[in-house]
């Protein structure tokens, strides 16, 4: 099993940016991706963008842009900073690994992110 959890979010003005990490424990070298996925209210479950071990990167089209996935190996520790929010982008973010591209076999409790003035 791999745990994985969730820091980072919270409410944010439209505009403004925020990052979020996420800490994996347990058969890491189960895995070869980590990503990071979000579900609005009422919508399924999207993905972001993921990464390999090596720093392979898999974007949705209408992230690209607005988003960068990052990670660090020795902290096994994925990151995504999140720029120029907008109240759509409101929902909870899950960490997620497996295999890639869309490592789905994990999943982290999530966190809320809130875009409003």
């Amino acid at each position: 099993q791999v745990q994985l959890v969730e820091s980072g979010g919270g409410l944010v003005q439209p505009g403004g940016s925020l990052r979020l990490s996420c800490t994996a424990s347990g058969r890491i070298r189960s895995i070869n991706a980590m990503g990071w996925y979000r579900q609005a209210p009422g919508n399924q479950r999207e993905l972001i963008a993921s990464i390999t071990d090596y720093g392979d990167t898999n974007y949705a089209n209408s992230m690209i842009g607005q988003v960068t996935i990052s990670r660090d190996n020795a902290k096994n520790t994925v990151y995504l900073q999140m720029n120029s929010l907008k109240p759509e982008d409101t929902a909870v973010y899950y960490c997620s690994a497996g295999d890639w591209p869309y490592a789905m076999d994990y999943w982290g409790k999530g966190t809320l992110v809130t875009v409003s003035s």
